[in-house]
């Protein structure tokens, strides 16, 4: 069948249209055999001019029509497909209808063409945006050290990254980056992390103004020994900054010798020595009551030495519970507690009595031998719930199971509510030293008097508490006396808060300021060469640097240097002809600045006393160097018993043969890595 010069417009489908569409147009087979068609029904085409540069002229040809005079010319209103025969309407330098069609229909013409243009070596688009990233490159670096700093800051273990769901977690953030393996991050990025974190640790050791260090032992789940030192650096703006120094494997026994050659090796390793020759001062020690770490303190060749209050309070008050109805009346409230925790039964029930009487809603507590107000939380509990914890005994589901669990009679109810009250005291000054950011040793004697006055023996007293109160007494009685107790009591003195020590008779607080002036003497002594700079509390060194200087082994307990020594003139005559004045201009001055620091008022309990010492070192130059040395030694070694509850999360059951040196990383990283935003 022919057509007759009538023009069949097709439209392609509306899911294939691109911006515009081609419009295709089929003659009869007359009018293509009058243009020159072959007999094989195909179109003539002319070839394009070299001036048109698209690459969709590979695909397409001019047609030919007739002119009024019969000749073939090329007709530039039409293009033919050279793969369909189609023609598709031309509009002078408008390829998109062509464009189109290749899509359409000739898709894989449009890849072949996409393929030849690509280069060796070149990336497709896909390929760009589905392509890992590069170990080396800044991003990859960036997510890389990111999961190193949360494997060490949250305690996770370096199989982390084997997990599939962190690995899920990571490829939806960026599914362009690989994680590195489990030894890459232990061998390489926390290794680095820690490099990078010693430096700074170590760089603000040396800009430190005064430094002391506490350490404490400790055994691992793996059963393996450690000794653990942090250090507590006073700042030139009187802030006190905590650093966890090492955690160093103790495979021999915790003698005195052993840690003494740990504690040396760590001054040696930190240059500590080097700061205290520069600052002219010692570094304190606090450390625990044992008798190996007096040994170990003196074997390193550091002082003072501090015991920690903390622990302190602890050895009195397991002394006051150690009585024997006290002992028995503990026993038998464990007991009770312990069989709530056991049986699931007589939780049910225990929880039942409370809603019924309108008794909080709380488990028995269980206490912990070694942690005396663990004691002290769980006869608090058992009073709070004895009418509940009755009930339950008596009930019908328990009271089977609880035949030889000893019932708490009156007198033992009575015992109880006045051991509560006479520990309270202790546990007050507990709250105390965790309640300070910062505590010093400035609290402990204040603390220890008013431990001493709360124990002191009243008429009304039963047996139970009298007997408590005599062994809590002369327990604290052998603690902190002679050389010590004259370095805790000047600390006190340099804290704004405790300046007048109300618990002292009048000579003994002026012994107290003597010693300081000496000591404040002994500083101007040291430095007379800037004499003029120690007046004003500081001066230039060659780097141009403001130094403070400090009183050479302020901190040695005794207080004070040896003399120098006398010539033989003096030694023959220096009763006969001694100085009756041997008063310095710069001596009235310390005179006169601890006579009006004594008379300020104290400032609230509240206060920081660091803080005050900073608004006022300009008023007080030679005491605030004094007071800066004193109040840098912490008055506990808790930092280190919080050390122990990290350790215990990073030496858990999972992570039992981590290696000494990865626990000293990682604890070391936990306690110093700081994360920038």
């Amino acid at each position: 069948m022919e057509r007759t010069g009538q023009l069949e417009l097709q439209f392609p489908s509306a899911h294939a249209w691109p911006t515009s569409f081609a419009v295709c147009c089929h003659y009869s087979n007359a009018e293509m055999e009058g243009a020159g068609s072959s007999g094989e029904g195909e179109l003539k085409m002319v070839e394009r001019k070299a001036c048109f540069k698209s690459d969709v002229w590979k695909h397409f040809g001019f047609s030919l029509k007739r002119n009024e005079k019969g000749e073939n010319v090329t007709d530039k209103e039409k293009t033919i497909c050279r793969h369909c025969q189609t023609v598709i309407k031309y509009k002078l330098g408008n390829t998109s209808n062509m464009r189109s069609h290749l899509f359409n229909h000739h898709p894989e013409k449009v890849r072949e063409d996409m393929g030849s243009k690509i280069k060796p070596g070149q990336k497709t688009i896909k390929e760009v945006f589905t392509a890992s990233l590069p170990q080396n490159s800044v991003r990859a670096q960036r997510i890389t050290r990111c999961i190193g700093e949360y494997i060490a800051k949250d305690l996770r273990p370096f199989s982390v990254v084997d997990n599939e769901g962190f690995k899920r977690l990571v490829n939806m953030l960026e599914p362009k980056y690989k994680i590195p393996s489990r030894p890459h991050f232990s061998q390489t990025v926390l290794p680095a992390l820690y490099k990078e974190t010693r430096e700074k640790v170590a760089q603000s050791l040396k800009q430190a103004e005064c430094i002391s260090i506490t350490t404490d032992g400790w055994t691992s789940r793996a059963t393996q020994s450690y000794v653990t030192i942090t250090a507590h650096a006073m700042t030139s703006e009187w802030e006190i900054k905590a650093f966890v120094l090492q955690t160093r494997v103790l495979f021999e026994s915790h003698t005195g010798h052993n840690i003494g050659e740990v504690l040396k090796a760590a001054v040696s390793e930190w240059e500590l020595d080097m700061i205290y020759n520069n600052n002219h001062q010692g570094i304190a020690v606090v450390t625990d009551n044992a008798r190996n770490m007096g040994v170990a303190v003196k074997k390193a060749g550091l002082s003072p030495h501090v015991k920690c209050f903390a622990h302190t309070l602890n050895l009195a008050s397991q002394a006051g519970l150690k009585v024997n109805r006290v002992s028995r009346l503990l026993g038998r409230v464990r007991r009770v507690a312990a069989f709530f925790h056991r049986s699931s039964t007589a939780t049910a029930v225990l929880t039942s009595k409370q809603q019924m009487l309108n008794l909080p809603v709380h488990k028995l507590i269980m206490d912990v031998v070694t942690r005396w107000n663990s004691s002290l939380n769980m006869i608090e509990r058992y009073l709070e719930q004895q009418q509940a914890i009755a009930a339950a005994l008596l009930s019908s589901e328990v009271r089977h199971n609880a035949r030889e669990i000893d019932t708490v009679d009156p007198a033992d109810i009575a015992d109880a509510e006045d051991i509560v009250k006479l520990l309270t005291p202790l546990k007050k000054a507990t709250t105390v030293l965790c309640d300070e950011s910062r505590p010093t040793v400035s609290l402990i004697m204040p603390l220890k008097h008013m431990i001493q006055v709360s124990m002191a023996p009243c008429n009304a007293d039963s047996n139970t508490v009298s007997q408590m109160k005599a062994a809590i007494l002369n327990d604290l009685a052998d603690r902190y006396q002679g050389e010590q107790a004259e370095f805790l009591y000047e600390s006190s003195a340099l804290d704004p808060r405790f300046r007048a020590l109300p618990h002292l008779n009048n000579s003994e607080r002026d012994d107290i300021f003597i010693r300081l002036k000496l000591k404040a003497t002994q500083m101007q002594n040291q430095n007379p060469r800037e004499e003029e700079g120690a007046a004003s509390g500081s001066h230039k060194d060659v780097s141009g640097q403001s130094k403070t200087y400090l009183p050479q082994k302020a901190h040695a307990v005794g207080g004070v240097s040896p003399p120098s020594k006398k010539t033989a003139l003096e030694d023959l005559f220096s009763d006969s002809f001694s100085h009756r004045d041997c008063r310095t201009p710069h001596t009235a001055q310390i005179d006169a600045d601890i006579e009006m620091y004594r008379k300020e008022p104290s400032i609230s309990l509240t206060a920081c006393p660091l803080k005050w010492w900073k608004e006022n070192a300009q008023r007080y130059p030679l005491l605030s160097t004094l007071a800066m040395s004193y109040l840098s030694v912490p008055a506990t070694s808790v930092p280190n018993e919080r050390v122990f509850s990290v350790a215990g999360d990073i030496v858990n059951a999972q992570r039992a043969q981590l290696l000494p040196d990865n626990v000293d990383m990682l604890i070391f990283l936990k306690k110093n890595l700081f994360l920038s935003e």
